[in-house]
C-alpha cells in the first residue's frame, strides 16, 4: 500500500473497531441497519470514493475502494455491501447521466446522506437478466412502470434507485434504465426478506404499480439499459471480490487467534500439524484472492478493464470466503457453531457472495467465453 492508502486504512480500522464492531452481533440478531454508521462513513469520505470531486467524491481509484471495502468487511459485510452498491449506482450516474441528473443526485450519494440501490433482478430473471419483464410504457411526459424487482440490496433504506425496465419487446436491446426516487407515487416495497446472512443489510422486493417516471429520469437513452447494467456488474465483480477478501481475512484472524489460546491434550490447538496445514491453506487462498482482486482493480484503473480477470477475482475470492469461514468454524469446534463467537456469522455472510453480482457458475461462463476469444484470435 502507498502512504495515502495506509493512512486511509489506519483511520478506517479505528473507526470500524470503535463504531461498527461493538454493535454487530446485536444488530445481526435484530436485522438492524444503523444509518448513522453510513453517514459517518460518508463524513470520512468513504461513500463516494471513486467519484469526481466536483460531485463530492474523493476521486480515488478502484484499488483504493477495494482496500476500503476489504477493511469494512472485516467487521461487517452488510455495511461494506451497502457502500459498494451505492458506489456502483454513483458510477452508473457518472457514466450515463446528463449534467442535470448528476447535479441532482450525486452529491447526496457521495456524501453518504443518501443510499443508492441497483435494481435488475426479478423473480424469473436472475442470471438471465435480459429476460426481465418489468415494463416502462411511453406516455406523454414520461413512462409508466409496472412490475416487480426482487432481492434488492438496501431496499427500503435507499433513496435513489436505478431501475431496469422493458421499453420494447426485443430482448436485451429493449431494456432501458431509469432513476426512481423513494416516495414516488406507485412505487412501494414488498416484504423484507428473512435471510441466512447479510442481516444488517435489508433486502426487499420493489413494486411498481402504474408508477409515473418523468422523461428527465431516463438514463442515457431508450435501449441502453442492459449496457448500463452490464457496465455496473463489471465493477461489482471487483468490489464483491474485495469484500470477500476482507471477510476471509477476518475469519482467518479469528481462527489463528483461537487456536493459539485454546488447549487440548496439554498443547495449543495451533501446535497440531493437521490444523497448521489447514490454516496455511487458508492463508494462501486469502492472499491469492487479494492479489487477484487488486490486479483486476489496477487494470480497471489503468483504463484496461479485464473482464476475464474481474470474473476470476470475484469467483476465486468468494469461493475462498466460503471455504475459509467454514474452516474457521471447524477450527473453533463446537463453540464455532454458536453465536458466542463471530465465525458462525462470517460463514452465513459468505454464502451469498457466491451468488450476487453474477453467480460463480456465470463467472465460469464469462471466463470461458474470454478464453475462447483469446484462443480463436
Amino acid at each position: 500500500m502507498n502512504e495515502l492508502q495506509k493512512e486511509l486504512i489506519n483511520s478506517l480500522t479505528k473507526f470500524r473497531l470503535n463504531k461498527i464492531e461493538p454493535f454487530m452481533e446485536e444488530d445481526d440478531h435484530n436485522s438492524n441497519f444503523r444509518m448513522e454508521i453510513f453517514n459517518q462513513l460518508g463524513e470520512m469520505g468513504l461513500t463516494g470514493v471513486t467519484l469526481p470531486e466536483e460531485y463530492g467524491g474523493a476521486n480515488l481509484s478502484y484499488e483504493d475502494l477495494s482496500l476500503i471495502l476489504e477493511e469494512i468487511a472485516k467487521s461487517s459485510v452488510s455495511y461494506a455491501v451497502t457502500v459498494s452498491v451505492s458506489t456502483m449506482v454513483q458510477s452508473i450516474l457518472n457514466s450515463f447521466a446528463n449534467e442535470q441528473q448528476k447535479e441532482k443526485y450525486l452529491p447526496a450519494l457521495t456524501s453518504g446522506q443518501k443510499i443508492g440501490a441497483f435494481c435488475l433482478s426479478e423473480s424469473h430473471s436472475g442470471s438471465d437478466a435480459a429476460a426481465l419483464k418489468t415494463t416502462a410504457k411511453k406516455v406523454d411526459g414520461g413512462y409508466i412502470l409496472n412490475g416487480t424487482k426482487m432481492w434488492i440490496s438496501s431496499g427500503g433504506i435507499a433513496e435513489t434507485y436505478i431501475v431496469m425496465a422493458r421499453t420494447s419487446a426485443t430482448g436485451a436491446k429493449g431494456i432501458s434504465a431509469f432513476i426512481v426516487e423513494k416516495g414516488t407515487e406507485g412505487f412501494s416495497f414488498g416484504k423484507k426478506e428473512k435471510k441466512m446472512g447479510w442481516k444488517v443489510s435489508p433486502t426487499r422486493e420493489l413494486v411498481f404499480d402504474n408508477c409515473f417516471i418523468p422523461e428527465q429520469n431516463l438514463l442515457s437513452q431508450e435501449g441502453e439499459g442492459f449496457k448500463v447494467a452490464m457496465s455496473a456488474l463489471d465493477r461489482g465483480r471487483i468490489t464483491i471480490g474485495a469484500i470477500a477478501v476482507g471477510l476471509a481475512q477476518r475469519a482467518l484472524d479469528e481462527a489463528v487467534l483461537y487456536s493459539l489460546e485454546r488447549k487440548q491434550f496439554n498443547q495449543a490447538l495451533f501446535d497440531f500439524q493437521g490444523l497448521q496445514w489447514m490454516m496455511a491453506d487458508m492463508a494462501c487462498e486469502v492472499e491469492a484472492s487479494r492479489l487477484l482482486v487488486l490486479k483486476a482493480a489496477q487494470d480497471f484503473d489503468a483504463g484496461k478493464p479485464n473482464i476475464k480477470l474481474a470474473s476470476m477475482a470475484k469467483m476465486k475470492a468468494t469461493d475462498t470466503a466460503m471455504k475459509v469461514t467454514t474452516d474457521a468454524v471447524q477450527i473453533h469446534g463446537g463453540v464455532g457453531y454458536t453465536q458466542e463467537y463471530p465465525v458462525e456469522r462470517f460463514m452465513r455472510d459468505a454464502k451469498v457472495l457466491q451468488i450476487v453480482e453474477g453467480t460463480n457458475q456465470i463467472q465460469k461462463i464469462v471466463i470461458a467465453r474470454q478464453l475462447k476469444k483469446e484462443y480463436q484470435g
